[in-house]
C-alpha cells in the first residue's frame, strides 16, 4: 500500500470522546506529530479489502482513511458513545457499524473480516490476558486475513514525558512490545515488524503486521 497522511477533521469536530482518549495530544508540538506519524505507519501495512475491524476506535481518528481502503468500517470499544460518533461520521457520508464491547468477546462471526487493526490498545491488557485475545482475533479473521497492531515501546524517557502530561503510563500499560509480538507469534504468521524511531530517543512504537495462518 502507498504510504499516506493521516486525514483528520478539527479536533473539536470528533464526538464521543471519553478524557483519557489522545485526541488532545494531536495538535501537540513534537508530541502530536508522533501520535499522527504512529497511526500513518499502521495504515501503511493495511492490505484493504471489503471489511475491517478496529478495536479500541476511541474517537474514530482513523476513519476517514479506512473509508477510503474498505468498503465496511466496524468498530468495537469499550467506552466509546456509540451514536454520537456515528453520527458524526454518517454526516460525512461515513457508514459505520460500531459497538461497545471487549476484546476479549468479540461480537461477530466467525471468518468476518479482512482485517483486524489495533491502535495503542494491547499494551492495556495484562499479559495472561494477550493469548486470550489474540484468539479471538484470529476466529474474526478470515483464511489468510490481517491483524496489524502499534504498541509504545517501553521506555523510561517516554515513561517521563507522559508524566510532564499528567499521566502515569505505567497505570494503564500492563504488557511490552516484547510480551505482545511473542503472544502474536503463537497464533499468526509474521508478514512485519517495524518500528517508529525519533531522534534523538531512538525506538518508540512498534508496529505489528500479522496474518491467520491455516492450521494444517
Amino acid at each position: 500500500m502507498k504510504r499516506q497522511k493521516l486525514k483528520m477533521l478539527a479536533t473539536n469536530k470528533y464526538t464521543g470522546v471519553n478524557k483519557d482518549d489522545p485526541i488532545r495530544f494531536y495538535n501537540l508540538p513534537f508530541i502530536g506529530s508522533m501520535y499522527r506519524k504512529r497511526i500513518e505507519r499502521c495504515l501503511y501495512e493495511l492490505s484493504g479489502g471489503e471489511r475491517i475491524l478496529e478495536i479500541g476506535f476511541g474517537s474514530g481518528v482513523t476513519f476517514l482513511n479506512l473509508n477510503e481502503m474498505y468498503k465496511e468500517i466496524y468498530g468495537v470499544d469499550l467506552t466509546a458513545n456509540i451514536e454520537l460518533i456515528t453520527e458524526t461520521f454518517k454526516e460525512l457520508k461515513i457508514q459505520t457499524f460500531l459497538k461497545n464491547g471487549n476484546v476479549l468477546n468479540l461480537p461477530y462471526q466467525d471468518g468476518y473480516f479482512d482485517s483486524v487493526l489495533l491502535i495503542s490498545i494491547l499494551e492495556h491488557l495484562k499479559t495472561e490476558s494477550l493469548i486470550p485475545a489474540f484468539r479471538e482475533i484470529y476466529r474474526v479473521l478470515k483464511p489468510n486475513g490481517q491483524i496489524v497492531y502499534g504498541v509504545p515501546v517501553d521506555k523510561k524517557i517516554m515513561n517521563y514525558a507522559f508524566r510532564l502530561l499528567g499521566s502515569n503510563i505505567k497505570e494503564h500499560h500492563f504488557s511490552d512490545q516484547k510480551q505482545i509480538v511473542a503472544a502474536a507469534k503463537m497464533l499468526f504468521k509474521e508478514v512485519a515488524i517495524s518500528n517508529m524511531c525519533v531522534w534523538p530517543f531512538g525506538k518508540l512504537y512498534e508496529i505489528g503486521h500479522f496474518i491467520k495462518r491455516e492450521v494444517a
